[in-house]
């Protein structure tokens, strides 16, 4: 195996091509792709410091290593990547990779982060930034912060564990997925999806769990929760009250206390639906902005 320790590299394509390379606390900078193309790379406390460090490469382990702003889209085209305790501050990383692994990894600039990847695996991983996991399958997480927008769109086959998230339209379009013990907070949760499962998570969102095939909650809460579960077919278990229900397609739905539950005849059957509450506050045919308008 040939090793690099403590040298710069500049220029493009600087190692292209290398098999075999165990680099040591060397510096990647003025200069696209310096590893493009790399097989058995071994890269522990390098430093990139400029575009698509990690292209087209193969069988990587990245540790204690340093992804700086300038070196956007870092690790692209790429299967077996394993990157552990790393800081990553650039955007558009990790792009239709196949058997990622991200271990203590924090993403300071996660924007348009881990799209179209398959078989992914993320442990203790924070993230800020929007749009992160876009159309991404076979995912495994445990362990995870995330503040940005618009996650996991289009995911498929996903578990996660022990999240703390604040995104809003989280989940769209995505195809089972389970998430355990975790806090979501954000709007307009899970829309357009298809075999959603929550297990003793607390929620907060205005229009959330709607349009959804098959929804499942267990044991969560739904605080500061509005106009939840339109046209979803559901099947509820909330230890909490609900501050308003709308229009749930079929199922069966069952809270502490709904504050108010709006049901139009003309756009759902009533009967399809079983609601098991003790206390509901209020009832309503329409919902409020339709009556402002009466």
């Amino acid at each position: 195996m040939k090793e690099y320790r403590q040298q710069h590299f500049t220029g493009e394509r600087a190692l292209f091509a290398q098999k075999e390379l165990y680099a040591e606390d060397c510096i990647f900078e003025n200069g696209e792709s310096p590893l493009k193309h790399g097989e058995n790379l071994r890269l522990f406390g390098c430093m990139f410091r400029w575009k698509y460090p990690l292209w087209y490469c193969n069988h990587v382990t990245a540790e204690k290593c340093t992804w700086f702003d300038t070196a956007r889209a870092g690790v692209w085209y790429s299967d077996d990547v394993t990157v552990k305790t790393a800081l990553i501050g650039a955007p558009k990383n990790f792009r239709r990779c196949r058997n990622l692994t991200l271990r203590d990894v924090s993403l300071s600039d996660a924007k348009e982060t881990l799209w179209s990847c398959d078989g992914v695996t993320l442990e203790n991983v924070t993230a800020k930034g929007d749009y992160f996991a876009m159309n991404s399958s076979n995912i495994r997480v445990n362990g995870f912060s995330l503040d940005g927008n618009y996650s996991f769109d289009g995911v498929k086959n996903a578990e996660v564990r022990s999240a703390r998230m604040l995104t809003k339209d989280a989940f769209w379009n995505s195809e089972n997925v389970t998430v355990y013990d975790s806090f979501i907070s954000g709007e307009y949760l899970g829309w357009n999806s298809k075999n959603l499962t929550f297990v003793n998570c607390v929620i907060e969102s205005l229009q959330g769990m709607c349009y959804i095939e098959n929804l499942k909650m267990i044991d969560c809460k739904l605080l500061n929760t509005t106009l939840a579960f339109e046209y979803s077919e559901v099947d509820a278990q909330i230890d909490s009250g609900i501050e308003s229900v709308l229009n749930p397609k079929s199922g069966i739905i069952r809270a502490r206390q709904i504050g108010e539950l709006i049901i139009e005849k003309d756009r759902v059957d009533p009967s399809k639906t079983v609601i098991v509450c003790s206390e509901i506050a209020k009832r309503s045919d329409r919902p409020e902005w339709l009556r402002e308008k009466e």
